[in-house]
């Protein structure tokens, strides 16, 4: 039995830029963090004693006989790529809801690679796992997805992601001092709106004409330079909400789907309270919705936002990770010592059920 452990992520500069057909032509960067919210998957060979071969638990309950029965069409995917030829059980438990922007589609194809190859007893590096994750949402389910999630989610951590002409891609972590990055994090709200979408449906509407949107484009990219310089600077840190702002007001031109006026209402009423920037994360249209707010005006935003969830939550720097492995695996004695993570991890695991 394996359990992998994958973070959702926070995309806060250069979105957009990330999308082959993009970054393919004009490159591209992000500013993206991981949080300590997880996507588990517990996975296993599946005993022989039964009609079916895979169960499959996510928000529906599979039980079928042959792979391409399976509805998900992710856990099919990994699977058929990862050429597991027994039978299956895998788990889903997720921190966070599905299509609410905050990465979980990738977070999910990560997660079930890593958990996948550890099960194979084969450890598949950050970079590897990014890129095959990439491959598989943009190549074999053809969804209408960006590169900085799957990396993100592999890597986790606080970075800066290039995408370069060549289809080569580079994580480079953003090293600023702990006060700086507390500071930064206590400044930071996330409030789910209930609103849920597809990453796909919202992108659909403008990537067909990323060439017409070059000037938001690259003004999002110049964003990431400017976030990078300004966090390492001794400027204030509420100049970093205004560029949180200024990249939301650009985001929403990209396409009228990105927002709409439940969001729009939201958004105002935050910035009344005294939020100084926010953004929908993700592609948009709704699902997280991420503010900037001095912490003498949480309070106040807090209230003016009373109908929505506050989700606290913290950076985080691990990315995907195998949090439990046992000797059902295909793995040795060594195998399983060196790829078994602090007890601590699994703790946590047992504390979310």
């Amino acid at each position: 039995m394996i359990i992998s452990r994958t973070p959702y992520r926070i995309s806060l500069f250069g979105g957009g830029t990330d999308f082959p057909a993009w970054y393919q032509r004009h490159g591209g960067s992000v500013i993206a963090t991981t949080i300590d919210k997880y996507c588990y998957l517990h996975c296993r060979y599946h005993p022989p004693f039964f009609e079916h071969r895979y169960r499959v638990v996510w928000s529906k309950i599979e039980t079928v006989k042959d792979l391409q029965d399976i509805e998900h069409p992710a856990v099919k995917a990994v699977i058929d790529h990862v050429n597991i030829t027994r039978g299956l059980e895998v788990h889903h438990i997720g921190d966070l809801p599905a299509r609410s922007g905050m990465g979980s589609s990738s977070a999910f194809t990560v997660g079930l690679l890593n958990a996948c190859y550890a099960l194979r007893g084969r450890m598949i590096t950050k970079h590897d796992l990014a890129m095959e994750a990439i491959h598989l949402e943009q190549n074999v389910l053809t969804e209408n997805v960006g590169s900085q999630d799957q990396v993100s989610a592999a890597y986790g951590g606080f970075n800066r992601i290039d995408f370069f002409p060549t289809g080569e891609i580079s994580v480079t972590p953003i090293t600023i001092l702990g006060d700086r990055i507390n500071e930064l994090n206590n400044h930071l709200m996330l409030f789910y709106t209930g609103i849920k979408r597809t990453s796909s449906e919202v992108t659909g509407k403008f990537i067909d004409d990323l060439e017409g949107k070059k000037r938001q484009l690259r003004i999002m990219k110049d964003l990431v330079d400017e976030g990078i310089s300004l966090l390492n600077s001794n400027h204030k840190i509420t100049m970093f909400g205004e560029l949180l702002h200024e990249a939301w007001e650009v985001k929403r031109s990209l396409s009228s789907v990105v927002s709409n006026p439940e969001v729009d209402s939201i958004h105002a009423r935050a910035m009344a309270a005294g939020a100084i920037g926010g953004k929908i994360t993700g592609a948009g249209g709704g699902g997280f919705l991420l503010l900037f707010v001095p912490p003498d005006k949480q309070q106040k935003v807090k209230e003016a936002l009373n109908e929505l969830l506050h989700v606290p939550f913290k950076f985080e720097f691990s990315g995907s990770q195998i949090i439990f492995a046992d000797s059902d695996a295909d793995y040795t004695a060594a195998e399983i010592a060196r790829v078994f993570q602090p007890i601590n991890a699994f703790r946590e695991l047992e504390e979310c059920r």
